[in-house]
């Protein structure tokens, strides 16, 4: 009687650890697959982001050199 109550308690604990690591794993993926789905939003956003600031300083070079060929142009002018 004694034994048969000791390896109903040792399946129950088994049985209970396996099934609680089998949540845990479950758990842990979810959060795996949530974390690499926003890191993938992120890099999106990022790559566009830098996109539009290249462009933005592509314009401002491009400015910065029609003024400064302006005023070599003024200053040949006026020599």
């Amino acid at each position: 009687m004694k034994r048969s109550i000791l390896m109903l308690a040792m399946f129950f604990t088994l049985s209970t650890v396996f099934t609680s690591c089998r949540e845990v794993n479950e758990e842990e993926n979810e959060i795996e697959m949530e974390a690499e789905e926003m890191e993938e939003e992120m890099e999106q956003e990022m790559d566009g982001e830098t996109h539009e600031e290249m462009e933005e300083r592509n314009e401002d070079v491009n400015e910065l050199d029609r003024v400064g060929q302006e005023i070599e142009d003024t200053a040949e002018e006026t020599e």
